[in-house]
């Protein structure tokens, strides 16, 4: 099957970056919103990471154009039934993502792949709410999803080979390199990462060392390009204490159980760069 026309359920911060890499790609795309305000937002999102890019001599004043023209925004699911291919990009609850599912496996063609950004939960779960589940997989994208150049894709045990090879191809279109993962708790980049960020909290909350120094270490022992605290502040630490209780909740492992001080900082809401305020300050 041919993927001309590519829908993504909401336009945040990674629903966007979707969206971007798919118009560049020459995609057409359909993007949706809960409402009319966040779908602006979102789009005005999409506007100025563009922008940027023409700024920074990245593209050009008419690629961008071209881009923007191929975007079509809504706040109506039955927009989605041209589409050749869905990506979900909803927020991370099991139960909305569900219903989203059941959703567009109605509004659908029966062929049309559906695909999550999640970064931690079963997607044999989001394809129970469907009457395709070969047709379901993971499709995650990491952030920013423009400049990341790696696509994580997650194969359940009911996904069939030809949504794998679209899939795949798909990804490569939009200038990725793909990965295939098994549908298990947090798939390859996160079953290794959320353990790593976690002992970084608690080692800075047990005192061994500075923010700045844990950080420091990091980026010239290892050659990592940042510190895991100052990678926690982008990423987001509720985004973080998320996944780790959804991993800690399945597998029961006591690497993916947050430390005290993430929890706390979550309940405060230091979130990181999103909130002005993680481990380190972002409002000056």
């Amino acid at each position: 099957m041919e993927i001309k026309k590519v829908g993504v359920v909401g336009c945040g911060l990674m629903g966007s970056g979707i969206v971007e890499v798919c118009a560049k790609a020459g995609y057409e795309v359909v993007v949706s919103e809960i409402n009319d305000e966040f779908l602006q937002k979102g789009l005005g999102r999409l506007n100025k990471s563009l922008s940027r890019a023409v700024s920074k001599g990245k593209a050009t004043q008419e690629e961008m154009e071209a881009a923007l023209a191929r975007v079509k925004g809504t706040t109506d699911t039955a927009d989605f039934a041209p589409c050749d291919l869905v990506i979900e990009a909803a927020i991370e609850n099991m139960e909305l993502k569900k219903q989203i599912f059941a959703e567009l496996d109605g509004i659908l063609r029966p062929e049309v792949i559906i695909g999550s950004n999640t970064s931690s939960l079963c997607i044999t779960e989001m394809a129970s709410a469907t009457q395709r589940d070969d047709k379901v997989l993971g499709i995650h994208f990491f952030n920013p999803v423009p400049v990341m150049p790696l696509l994580e894709l997650v194969r359940t045990i009911l996904t069939d080979d030809e949504t794998l090879a679209i899939a795949q191809e798909f990804g490569q279109s939009v200038g990725k390199t793909t990965v295939v993962a098994r549908d298990t708790p947090g798939f390859i980049v996160n079953r290794l990462l959320i353990p790593y960020l976690l002992d970084a909290v608690k080692i800075y909350e047990d005192g061994l060392a500075t923010r700045e120094d844990i950080d420091t270490a990091i980026k010239l022992g290892l050659n990592h390009p940042m510190g895991p605290l100052t990678l926690l502040d982008l990423v987001g630490l509720d985004t973080t204490l998320f996944i780790a209780d959804a991993m800690f909740e399945e597998l029961k492992d006591p690497r993916y159980a947050a430390p005290p001080l993430l929890r706390r900082m979550v309940l405060a809401g230091h979130l990181g760069r999103k909130s002005g305020k993680g481990f380190y300050d972002y409002s000056r």
